[in-house]
């Protein structure tokens, strides 16, 4: 009869009637999501994980338990639209890598730094250059980066 996506996205409430009895019922579906971990043990998908996971990276900086709970749901939202039931738990690293740069840049910088294994400073120097150029690139295109070019030009 009725069908509605939860706030969220990870569910679908649907409104049926019996066609037997006539009787109107509600179902809640939700689609299973599996974390393939390095053992090979799977256990369901977890957002306090990763809200969990990121929580020491961002200790310190002006990020937010609801900030947090928004990346969670980016990140579950992106694995989701891969369509697999299973996923494995480095795929989850590099889905949490986008949306905590978006957030914060230092504490995207100290989650990549454990989650890359950076075993220098060269690593950590490589990671701020790409950051500054992704930056750049972002401001060359803004009309306001554009008029200041300009006028300097």
């Amino acid at each position: 009869m009725d069908s509605r996506t939860s706030d969220d996205g990870s569910s679908i409430r649907r409104r049926r009637q019996c066609p037997s009895c006539q009787r109107r019922f509600t179902t809640i579906e939700t689609a299973s999501l599996s974390v393939v971990k390095r053992s090979g043990a799977t256990e369901p998908f977890s957002r306090t994980k990763i809200a969990n996971g990121v929580r020491k990276a961002c200790q310190g900086r002006p990020v937010s338990e609801d900030d947090l709970a928004l990346l969670a749901q980016k990140v579950e939202e992106n694995l989701r639209t891969a369509g697999s039931a299973e996923i494995d738990a480095g795929d989850i690293g590099l889905a949490i890598l986008g949306p905590l740069r978006e957030l914060d840049e230092v504490a995207y910088l100290r989650f990549a730094s454990v989650y890359q294994a950076f075993d220098s400073l060269d690593d950590f120097e490589s990671a701020i250059r790409t950051l500054r150029a992704e930056r750049a690139e972002t401001a060359a295109g803004t009309p306001q980066a554009a008029a200041v070019t300009t006028a300097e030009g």
